[in-house]
């Protein structure tokens, strides 16, 4: 099920308002960034860099993702391990906004986003 108006503005809202707290200074967004994007169900954040061997090529690295769970209305939380698998995030496995996905995101309390 495709998420309705309402919670694409919401997704639209928390997720530019995050950006504009966490993206990189425009003169080095050549070399890293940080954006968004939805697939499915799930919102997933992720870092893009230049390739080290060809700057022209850039690499999407996922940092967190947000699934939502329509029969429960809430967001479960994961984030990449070392092994490249989604792993839930224990310390708030679920949150019931969006908002709040990338408030957690963010603060990164337990250094599991961003090392």
């Amino acid at each position: 099920m495709a998420f309705t108006p309402e919670q694409l503005k919401d997704i639209e809202s928390a997720g530019n308002g995050f950006l504009v707290i966490r993206r990189p200074p425009p003169e080095i967004r050549d070399q890293v960034d940080l954006a968004y994007k939805i697939e499915g169900q799930s919102v997933l954040i992720h870092e893009i860099r230049a390739q080290w061997r060809n700057p022209d090529k850039k690499i999407e690295s996922p940092v967190a993702k947000a699934t939502y769970v329509e029969t429960r209305k809430h967001w479960k939380i994961f984030w990449m391990r070392a092994d490249l698998k989604w792993h839930g995030y224990d310390p708030n496995s679920e949150v019931t906004t969006i908002a709040d996905f990338f408030k957690i995101v963010h603060e990164d309390k337990h250094s599991c986003f961003w090392g």
